[in-house]
């Protein structure tokens, strides 16, 4: 069994058709399907290259779309713009009508104690949906129009903030910004992919450890965080089998070849794999 916890209708030129084609050439079971919806003055341009035509971001509608195609292989997600005032009752009905199970991906330019959010974080322990988060510094790496940098979520205090403030409601860490705390150097707000070996202090394992209602999953630049310190990974996924998730937000091989090279033990390579993602889901395993 093998299910990818983070991945988008229509991205990267992947339909519905083809989704299922990759997923059957990867030997992947089940798929999470997750929006994106904020302003698109808050995205880079350059994305839209990996959007449906005519730009945007990726819409609720996209993945009742795809989901229908193969509904026994797709388990629905959705987070609404939050800052829209009926954030939350969107994401209701959505519950509702059309048994999302997931709230994800939060990915807007709000720090992620804002008010608001905190307000749907407070729904999502209730509907208890796990919430996928993308957190990335502002790094200025650009043009200075439409925006220099393309950050999401604000800190890692920020998220901290959040956690202890919702204590009922599962957090799934995700992207650059946060898989860069797994060191404890200080280059999380200096380089999108920090290299090199693995230093203590990181705040992702301080995190993990410490807080029940926290998760990770291995998309994103959560395999440049792997490949870095392999050594000190393996002994990562071992300790944390239990909170991470297979991923790939993308459509390539790159997560499966790692872990196949870190040859897990076969108990923490199966929860790796699905058994955690089932547990978030509260099924049996």
């Amino acid at each position: 069994m093998l299910i990818d916890a983070h991945n988008h209708p229509n991205w990267h030129g992947h339909d519905g058709p083809k989704i299922l084609k990759n997923m059957d050439e990867q030997g992947i079971d089940e798929m999470w399907l997750l929006t994106w919806e904020c302003p698109e003055t808050d995205y880079s341009p350059g994305l839209n290259a990996h959007l449906p035509p005519g730009g945007g971001v990726i819409p609720f509608r996209d993945v009742l779309q795809v989901g229908r195609e193969a509904p026994e292989r797709f388990v629905l997600g959705y987070m609404p713009d939050p800052k829209r005032p009926d954030a939350i009752d969107r994401l209701r009905a959505a519950v509702e009508i059309h048994g999302v199970r997931l709230a994800g991906e939060l990915k807007v330019r709000v720090p992620f104690d804002d008010p608001d959010l905190i307000r749907m974080y407070h729904f999502c322990g209730e509907a208890k949906l796990p919430i996928t988060i993308h957190l990335e510094y502002a790094i200025d790496r650009g043009p200075a129009y439409p925006r220099p940098n393309t950050w999401y979520g604000g800190t890692m205090d920020a998220l901290e903030r959040a956690i202890v403030a919702c204590p009922e409601t599962v957090f799934i860490g995700h992207a650059k910004g946060f898989w860069a705390h797994i060191s404890g150097d200080d280059l999380f707000d200096k380089i999108p992919a920090p290299g090199g070996p693995v230093l203590p202090g990181g705040r992702v394992p301080e995190m993990l450890r410490k807080y029940d209602n926290l998760y990770a999953d291995l998309s994103g630049n959560g395999v440049p965080a792997l490949e870095r310190d392999e050594a000190f990974s393996r002994d990562f996924l071992i300790e944390f089998q239990d909170k991470l998730l297979f991923a790939r937000d993308h459509f390539h091989t790159r997560l499966m070849d790692v872990l196949l090279r870190l040859d897990l033990p076969e108990e923490a390579f199966e929860k790796v794999k699905y058994k955690n993602a089932r547990k978030l889901l509260g099924e049996g395993v």
